[in-house]
């Protein structure tokens, strides 16, 4: 698809995005779960790839919820294997590209592996700025708010807005302007509440695994026609 259309003056900076329909996408094939998340986790090379070709400069990706432990343990094991495969397949080239990859979330309560692996992606790209790539694991943003203001208690300060900002996992980052849901819910799902004060709000029948260039394209159309107000009249 031609890039050239795009407004590059007008792209969002941050694009978050709700990476839903992957078991429903597999049960539509008489498919198992866990082979919707295998075909989702390939979407996740390419919107990567992808943002970076467009010029996003900030990219949030909903991987595991704080909710979703209670999903069955053979699906969990599964998700956290192809975060594995992910990081084994992709740092070489993430590191090539310029991807710096931050968590947001919990990672303490993950298998001692999985920590391993994230610790060495996240050094191994530390000093990349070109995409920074944020895969939210073990996250749910009450938590993230409330992890933040037991901070602030402890400082004994009132905060500013931009200071209470920087005890987030997205510090220094900025908010969300694009939130992007593929699979046909119309909800947050406790995801970065704080962030997303303005974001515009882009809701798509399509299951995940079926996101692909063209949809992404889509959803930045829609965004580049949105008249951003941010409560003023213009």
């Amino acid at each position: 698809m031609d890039l050239s259309n795009l407004d590059q003056d007008r792209l969002p900076k941050h694009i978050a995005i709700i990476m839903d329909g992957n078991g429903r996408w597999a049960t539509k094939r008489n498919k198992p779960r866990v082979f919707g998340h295998n075909e989702g986790m390939k979407r996740v090379v390419d919107v990567v790839e992808n943002s970076l070709n467009i010029g996003i400069k900030y990219l949030s990706l909903y991987a595991f919820s704080t909710e979703n432990w209670k999903r069955p343990q053979k699906e969990i094991d599964f998700l956290m294997q192809i975060l594995i495969k992910y990081i084994d397949d992709q740092l070489n080239k993430l590191v090539t590209q310029g991807v710096k990859i931050n968590i947001l979330g919990d990672i303490s309560v993950l298998p001692k592996k999985v920590i391993q692996k994230i610790e060495y992606a996240l050094d191994s790209t530390k000093d990349n700025d070109k995409l920074i790539l944020n895969i939210a694991i073990n996250y749910g943003s009450r938590q993230e708010i409330l992890r933040a203001v037991n901070t602030a208690i402890v400082y004994g300060e009132i905060l500013t807005d931009d200071e209470f900002s920087k005890l987030l996992y997205t510090r220094n980052q900025p908010d969300v302007d694009l939130l992007i849901r593929p699979g046909g819910e119309k909800r947050l799902s406790n995801f970065l509440l704080y962030q997303m004060s303005y974001a515009e709000l882009y809701f798509s029948d399509i299951y995940w695994p079926d996101f692909k260039l063209e949809s992404l394209i889509d959803a930045i159309y829609w965004y580049q026609n949105r008249n951003r107000r941010f409560g003023g009249l213009k």
